[in-house]
């Protein structure tokens, strides 16, 4: 299924407002998802419009309320997000930690009591495009076992570094979760009828697989690089919910508010141009972006790629033929 940009996004906003949501943020929600979508990010744009209204519907989320500042000590300030929809919060940290940059060249913004921000990518572009460098991330509830575990502990806890592309041109951004693959990437590629392009996991066996159906059935995915984004993840929840004034994965329960109901979150926000010139900074980013880009390609590669090119691919696609959406995924949105 292809669609314009704006078709998506009415569709999205009018099951929004259909469950409660009010317009002005129904409108903020909905964009975020489209542009997610319109970005190549299906799992965590189109794909979970329909696990939003279920949240919706089921009080998980409240989508009446507002993130509130309940500490400020000038480069630091901690928001309640009052379990309000988690891209509005996102979107409201952000710009109190520009602000914060603008006056002190940093400013850290911890949310508690927040809802899944769908996409961290989002705020570390969207700061990004507007000259900042920005690195967040958010701690999830337990759906990955620490390396040497079967039962999942730890939260897939979702990390973004980002900073302004060369001569106003995309930025560049990392967004990554603490797994080989992120259960949203699991999905898209077992509806895609596709195998994983490397193991991302176990199957209930405790075999390693390849297959995004036997992962997504254990729920056994591994952490990248093994013992060390196992470690990695831990510290994001530690850390998470220590700079939040909020609780991690230990106190986090998806069967009772959701995947990342309640969950903290934490966005470093950075004026580069207080530390570098601007012509500089975008020779340095040049230079490093051909540096890598120059290298000799491995057998069988597809190229060598740099943080956040992926985007330009998939607008080209989206713009020439509509933007895709699963069939089914699709469905489900009309019939909401």
């Amino acid at each position: 299924m292809r669609v314009s940009f704006q078709q998506l996004k009415d569709e999205i906003k009018r099951v929004f407002i259909k469950y409660g949501v009010p317009e002005e943020k129904a409108e903020i929600c909905a964009r975020i998802h489209t542009e997610s979508t319109y970005d190549g990010i299906y799992s965590h744009g189109v794909n979970r419009v329909s696990r939003f209204a279920d949240y919706l519907q089921r009080g998980w989320v409240d989508p009446n309320a507002d993130p509130v500042i309940e500490k400020d000590c000038g480069a630091i300030k901690v928001i309640n997000g009052n379990l309000g929809p988690g891209i509005v919060n996102a979107l409201f940290a952000a710009d109190q930690a520009m602000k914060m940059a603008d006056q002190y060249g940093i400013g850290m913004v911890g949310i508690r009591n927040t809802t899944h921000w769908m996409r961290g990518g989002t705020y570390g572009k969207y700061v990004a495009e507007k000259g900042y460098v920005g690195i967040m991330w958010t701690n999830t509830e337990q759906c990955m076992p620490p390396w040497g575990a079967k039962e999942g502990r730890l939260g897939n806890n979702p990390y973004v570094m980002a900073c302004p592309g060369v001569d106003g041109g995309p930025v560049m951004l990392l967004d990554m979760a603490m797994s080989q693959y992120a259960y949203g990437k699991l999905q898209v590629t077992r509806l895609a009828g596709k195998k994983l392009p490397f193991p991302g996991g176990f199957d209930k066996d405790g075999n390693v697989t390849d297959d995004p159906g036997a992962i997504e059935e254990s729920r056994r995915i591994m952490p990248m690089g093994y013992w060390k984004g196992s470690s990695f993840a831990f510290m994001l929840d530690i850390l998470g919910s220590i700079l939040a004034d909020g609780v991690g994965a230990v106190d986090l329960n998806a069967e009772t508010k959701g995947s990342c109901g309640g969950c903290s979150q934490v966005m470093i926000v950075i004026d580069p141009k207080k530390t570098m010139d601007g012509e500089k900074m975008n020779e340095t980013i040049r230079r490093a972006i051909d540096y890598v880009k120059g290298a000799e390609p491995a057998e069988h590669s597809s190229g060598v790629h740099v943080p956040g090119e992926g985007c330009i691919r998939f607008h080209k696609e989206h713009d020439e033929q509509g933007i895709y959406v699963d069939d089914t995924v699709w469905k489900d949105i009309l019939a909401l």
